[in-house]
């Protein structure tokens, strides 16, 4: 189990067990009192966490995507790249940039002025939900909300795709069928935790983006918020 392969799944399955403890326990509580209220300070904080884990989760995804080029495409240098220095290391660069992100993103809200009575047509304080609320120019927060999602989520899909495509390459070139086999079974269970995150995500925004029903968009929103993390431990569980 002290293999990189086990130290990066350690670090998916504890941001997967925050991610859904930013928002699942106050949803809970919410159905038992009947009362939807949270304070300002309780939405910035969801808010804050919500980002970090779930931008974190990206990181590591790309990161284990990594681990497996290295592991196919190089596999005689796979010990010595893959060193316990460099997983540490790209695990702690993860938390500094989603950190850093999430705390930019939380402190560009609280320069915005809201009125009162507002009702956020969410089931948690969802980052484009709460500055569509705003009383205030939000010109700002949008290009930084956009750029940022832009580069710490498309950046991180291209090193994916990147990393993958490599390893395709690679497994055509194996000549018999068992090799391939064995070589794809390796990445297989990262693939398939890869393409739910970002099917779930893309289908949650599109679908939104086209009918503009808040309703429908916060209940495709539990799909990547509980059922993906959920799913994961299944997943790799499984492939052991």
């Amino acid at each position: 189990l002290h293999t990189p392969m086990y130290f990066f799944l350690s670090n998916l399955s504890l941001v997967d067990i925050c991610f859904t403890s930013t928002t699942i326990p106050k949803m809970l509580v919410n159905i038992q009192t009947q009362s939807k209220v949270i304070t300002y300070e309780g939405c910035i904080t969801q808010m804050y966490f919500f980002i970090l884990f779930a931008v974190l989760d990206n990181f590591i995804l790309t990161v284990m995507a990594y681990d497996r080029f290295v592991a196919i495409c190089h596999p005689l240098h796979y010990t010595v790249i893959m060193n316990p220095w460099l997983c540490g290391l790209l695990v702690l660069v993860s938390w500094i940039i989603c950190a850093l992100d999430s705390l930019l993103e939380s402190l560009m809200v609280l320069r915005l002025s809201f009125c009162s009575d507002l009702e956020i047509p969410h089931f948690f304080c969802e980052l484009n939900q709460v500055i569509q609320l705003a009383c205030s120019d939000t010109s700002l927060n949008n290009i930084i909300m956009y750029f940022s999602a832009g580069l710490l989520g498309v950046g991180p899909l291209a090193g994916i795709l990147y990393s993958y495509s490599k390893i395709i390459s690679s497994i055509r070139g194996i000549p018999s069928a068992q090799g391939r086999y064995k070589a794809f079974s390796t990445c297989a269970s990262h693939l398939s935790v890869v393409s739910l995150f970002y099917s779930t995500i893309l289908g949650v925004y599109l679908s939104s983006a086209a009918s503009q029903n808040a309703h429908s968009s916060a209940t495709a929103s539990v799909m990547y918020t509980v059922v993906t993390p959920m799913l994961n431990p299944f997943i790799y569980s499984l492939r052991n």
